[in-house]
């Protein structure tokens, strides 16, 4: 469902990401992990369409994102890590106008955009103006927006930031039912613990390159490390660690 041949961005001289390829297919929980700076986000904002590569390719469904904008983002759904909401419109307003944004209206959409927003415990704010969400419920608003008009491929960066555990369990439950009926998640996370558990494969990127990509077992059989964390230390800030631990032996 994602394909990524080549993806590259550079901003100015810097390489952000650089010649990325990668395919993640109909009905997998795909992890995306990486430090700060590794080029995840930029990777993930091209593969939704809100920047446009340097060099390389991005299709969903087998549609070029670049070719066919409108077909390929109206497969996809996309959580981002800051969530940015119109203030001046209620919850249900809200998801009524993503929903519209993909030809989808009428009784069936206001029934699935009351059912999510009873989910995350936010239907009695439902005709509330978001300028009155707090932060972590505006983080929930926009994740029900994603999933209200059933996109094939969904698009998930750090999706736990601003959530209380409830809401974190719910995700976990709902992103993991979603997969099981045939669609296609990618997530980066910089909880590792959440990606072991709930992820199908998992790349780690560092310094804009994917430096492994697999299942745990896979990723386990390929090195002497047993846990993710080890592994992804190893290859993106295993000198760091010990420089810390140096400093407060000092």
């Amino acid at each position: 469902m994602i394909e990524l041949k080549g993806l590259t961005k550079k901003f100015g001289s810097f390489t952000a990401v650089n010649g990325i390829n990668l395919t993640v297919p109909r009905g997998e929980l795909f992890g995306f992990l990486g430090p700060n700076g590794a080029g995840k986000t930029t990777s993930l904002r091209m593969i939704a369409g809100i920047l446009r590569p340097t060099a390389g390719s991005v299709s969903i469904g087998g549609i070029d994102i670049n070719a066919d904008p409108v077909a390929a983002k109206s497969r996809l759904g996309f959580i981002p890590d800051r969530p940015f909401i119109y203030e001046k419109l209620t919850g249900s307003e809200f998801l009524r106008f993503v929903a519209g944004l993909y030809d989808q209206m009428g009784p069936e959409v206001e029934h699935r955009g009351r059912e999510l927003l009873a989910l995350f415990d936010l239907e009695e704010w439902r005709d509330e103006l978001v300028e009155s969400y707090s932060h972590g419920m505006r983080q929930k608003l926009i994740i029900a927006s994603a999933f209200v008009h059933r996109p094939d491929v969904i698009v998930v960066d750090e999706p736990h930031v601003g959530l209380d555990p409830k809401s974190i369990k719910i995700l976990r439950e709902m992103l993991r039912e979603y997969v099981n009926r045939g669609h296609t998640i990618m997530m980066s996370t910089h909880t590792l613990e959440v990606a072991e558990q709930m992820c199908d494969r998992i790349a780690i990127i560092a310094g804009g390159e994917i430096r492994v990509c697999g299942t745990m077992d896979e990723l386990r059989a390929a090195s002497t490390d047993k846990t993710l964390e080890q592994i992804f230390l190893r290859l993106t800030g295993e000198r760091a660690a010990r420089n810390l631990m140096d400093v407060l032996e000092a």
